[in-house]
C-alpha cells in the first residue's frame, strides 16, 4: 500500500508555494506563484491579501491534482508563513480592511520610539523575549486600527479579526469556520506572553489591541481546521502550523539543545534550540519559542537579518545587472577578492544584532573598476557577515557552536556556502533536502495524523548533502571582518 503524501503550503515573502512529500523527506511534487511587492512609502512594504490567498489556492489545487494524476493520496496539510506580517479582515465577508503589512514595514518606527520612551520596552522583552520593534505585528495591527475609518470601534465589537498569514488562510480554507494560530506565529506579535503561553491583557493594552480580534492559539501539532470542500475541492485537515523559521528548525530536526539552523531566503534567520527553558540574549538577539508539542514549550535565541535573498533580488529586479540569481554564483567567483567594496543592505533598517530602524542601506569602496560582479559578490558577502554578526553574539551570550545547518534558497549557491563557512570559521553543513521551511510543516501534520510517531523518526529522515569547511586564511578573515564593521558603523552613524 503507498504511503500517503503530505501537503506543505509555504506562504512566503515574494511567492506561495505548495509541496507535497513522501514520508522520507523527498519532494513529490511543486508549485509556485510569484506575488506582487508594493512599497508605498519609504519603508513601507504591503503585500495584496487577495493576492496571496489565489496565489495559494492556484497552488494547492496544482499540487493536489499532481497527486491525484499518481492515483496518490494526501494525509493531511502543514503551513508555513512569513511571520510578523499582519492582515485585519472582516468576520462577516473575510476580505481585508487594508493591505497585509510585512514584516519589513518600518511605518511603526516612531510608535516603537514613543513606547520605549514612555516606558514599556523592559515589560515587552520580559514577557515576550522580543524587543519593541516595527518588525513585530503588534503595533502594526494598532496602525491598521488608527489609519481605517471606524476600524477601531469595530474592532471592539468584535466585528474585526487579526491574524498573521497562517490565520488568514486557514479562515479562507475553512470557509470562515476557524480562527486558530500557533505558538510560533503567536509569539512574535509582541501580545503572547512565551513563559504562561497565552494572550496577555496587559500588553494588549498598552498596544491598543482590542483582544477580540485575537485567534485561537494551539500547538503546532494539532487539528486546527478541516478545508471547505467547496473552496478546495476537498476536505483535508490542516494538522501542523509554524512560523517559518520554525518550521525550518523542524525541518533539520534541531530537537536537541546547541543546535543551530541558519535559513537564507528573503531574509536570514539563525535559531539557537536552548531547550525548556527561556534564555534571555544579552546581545538584543530574540528570545523565542522553537516549537510546542503536546503541551510542552522548547524556547530558542534567534538572530534576524532582514535583507539576504532581497538583496539578490535588487539586483535582479532593481539594477537590473543579473538576469536570475544563479547568475550572481558565477559573476562571484570570477573575481579573486571583493576589492574593497561592502554592501551593506538596511533597505528597511537593520535586524539583530543593531536594531536600528532608521538605517538605510549604502555601498562602499566602488571605484571605476567596480561594476556588475563587484556588486554582486559584495550582496553575496554582506549575507555572509550578517551571519557572523549573529553567531558572535550568540557566542557572546554563552552558545558554544561548532557547525551550523543551512537551508533555503540562497545555500543551493554553493560559492555562497562556502564563503559563509571561511568567514564563519566553521562547518557549514547542507541538507539533501534544502526546501526544510516546508518540509517542517509537513513533519509537524504528518505528527499529528499519525504517518509519523515521534521526533526520532524525523531526525532518522535528515541527510547531509554536502559539507562546507572554511577554507580563508586568518589575516583575511581579520580583515574582511574589521571592513564589514567599518561599513556598519558608517551605516549607523
Amino acid at each position: 500500500m503507498t504511503t500517503p503524501l503530505l501537503l506543505s503550503i509555504d506562504q512566503g515573502t515574494t511567492s506561495s508555494r505548495a509541496m507535497l512529500f513522501e514520508r522520507d523527506g523527498s519532494t513529490f511534487a511543486l508549485a509556485q506563484r510569484e506575488f506582487k511587492q508594493y512599497y508605498p512609502q519609504s519603508g513601507w512594504v504591503e503585500h495584496d491579501p487577495e493576492e496571496i490567498w489565489q496565489t495559494t489556492l492556484e497552488v494547492c489545487k496544482e499540487s493536489l491534482s499532481k497527486a491525484k494524476s499518481a492515483n496518490r493520496s494526501v494525509a493531511a496539510i502543514g503551513i508555513t508563513n512569513q511571520r510578523e506580517t499582519v492582515i485585519v479582515w472582516d468576520r462577516s465577508t473575510g476580505k481585508a480592511i487594508h493591505p497585509a503589512i510585512v514584516w519589513q514595514d518600518r511605518r511603526t518606527a516612531e510608535t516603537c520610539r514613543k513606547l520605549s520612551t514612555d516606558g514599556h520596552a523592559d515589560m515587552f522583552t520580559r514577557k515576550t523575549g522580543l524587543l519593541v520593534d516595527p518588525y513585530f505585528s503588534g503595533t502594526k495591527i494598532g496602525w491598521i486600527l488608527d489609519h481605517v475609518d471606524g476600524a477601531r470601534v469595530r474592532a471592539e465589537r468584535g466585528e474585526l479579526a487579526f491574524g498573521t498569514v497562517d490565520s488568514f488562510l486557514m479562515w479562507r480554507l475553512s470557509g470562515g469556520q476557524a480562527h486558530v494560530t500557533d505558538a510560533t506565529n503567536a509569539c512574535r506579535t509582541l501580545l503572547f506572553n512565551i513563559h504562561d503561553n497565552r494572550w496577555d491583557e496587559q500588553l494588549c493594552s498598552v498596544l491598543g489591541v482590542p483582544m477580540a480580534m485575537l485567534p485561537d492559539v494551539h500547538d503546532c501539532a494539532a487539528d486546527f481546521c478541516t478545508t471547505s470542500k467547496e473552496v478546495l475541492g476537498v476536505e483535508l485537515k490542516v494538522a501542523g502550523v509554524a512560523g517559518d523559521q520554525h518550521a525550518a528548525s523542524i525541518g533539520q530536526v534541531c530537537f536537541e539543545p546547541g543546535m543551530i539552523k541558519s535559513t537564507y531566503g528573503t531574509g536570514c534567520f539563525m535559531m539557537l534550540n536552548t531547550g525548556a527553558k527561556p534564555i534571555a540574549s544579552s546581545n538584543k538577539l530574540l528570545t523565542t519559542l522553537a516549537y510546542r508539542l503536546d503541551g510542552k514549550t522548547s524556547y530558542a535565541i534567534e538572530g534576524s537579518i532582514f535583507v539576504a535573498g532581497a538583496a539578490i533580488q535588487w539586483l535582479r529586479d532593481g539594477l537590473g545587472i543579473i538576469k536570475d540569481a544563479e547568475e550572481s554564483q558565477e559573476l562571484a567567483k570570477n573575481l579573486d577578492s571583493n576589492h574593497g567594496v561592502y554592501l551593506v543592505p538596511a533597505f528597511t533598517g537593520m535586524g539583530a544584532p543593531y536594531w536600528d530602524a532608521d538605517a538605510r542601506g549604502a555601498l562602499y569602496g566602488l571605484t571605476r573598476n567596480s561594476g556588475p560582479a563587484t556588486i554582486t559578490r559584495a550582496a553575496l558577502e554582506s549575507v555572509c557577515y550578517q551571519s557572523m554578526d549573529l553567531l558572535n553574539a550568540m557566542r557572546s551570550d554563552g552558545a558554544s557552536i561548532d557547525t551550523v545547518r543551512v537551508d533555503g534558497g540562497m545555500v543551493k549557491n554553493d560559492w555562497l556556502s562556502q564563503y559563509l563557512a571561511s568567514v564563519l570559521n566553521i562547518p557549514v553543513e547542507r541538507p539533501m533536502q534544502t526546501e526544510t521551511t516546508a518540509l517542517g510543516a509537513a513533519y509537524l501534520a504528518g505528527l499529528q495524523v499519525g504517518v509519523y510517531d515521534s521526533l526520532d523518526e524525523l531526525t532518522a529522515n535528515w541527510q547531509q548533502e554536502r559539507v562546507f569547511t572554511p577554507s580563508m586564511d586568518e589575516h583575511t578573515r581579520t580583515q574582511v571582518s574589521a571592513e564589514w564593521a567599518d561599513a556598519i558603523r558608517r551605516t549607523r552613524s
